[in-house]
């Protein structure tokens, strides 16, 4: 089963945003992220990760009569936002939700877990068309 382990930041988290770091907090960082991801390579359950880039760089499109109606990020009613994503091929819900909790533990400023939420929804398939 296909899960979509979503990375969730918020202004409210308790720990400054990443490009306020230090360099060796920002390194530690992305070395656990690129150590986590190579792992679910090696056991086979890796199928997708990106990072996004912030809220402030948001496009949200509606369709119209005419042209696309195009509005900017982030809004102030916003709190929480996506931060990144990994796609996982997995047995069961509960391998993903140990895969979730391993990535919730990715290291922030001084080493200290960032304990960010990770939210877990499984890839639905579409249903056959088959008559």
């Amino acid at each position: 089963m296909k899960y979509m382990l979503l990375m969730q930041a918020s202004e409210r988290i308790e720990h400054p945003p990443i490009h306020t770091w230090e360099p060796a907090d920002v390194k530690a960082h992305l070395e656990f992220m690129r150590t986590f991801s190579d792992k679910l390579i090696a056991d086979g359950e890796f199928v997708d990760a990106q990072g996004l880039a912030g809220p402030d760089e948001a496009k949200v499109v509606r369709s119209t009569a005419g042209a696309p109606a195009v509005t900017d990020g982030p809004f102030p009613e916003s709190k929480e936002f996506l931060a990144g994503f990994w796609v996982i091929d997995v047995d069961s819900l509960d391998r993903a939700i140990e895969v979730a909790a391993a990535a919730s533990a990715a290291p922030g400023p001084n080493g200290v877990r960032l304990n960010l939420p990770i939210e877990v929804r499984q890839v639905m398939a579409a249903p056959s068309t088959d008559a």
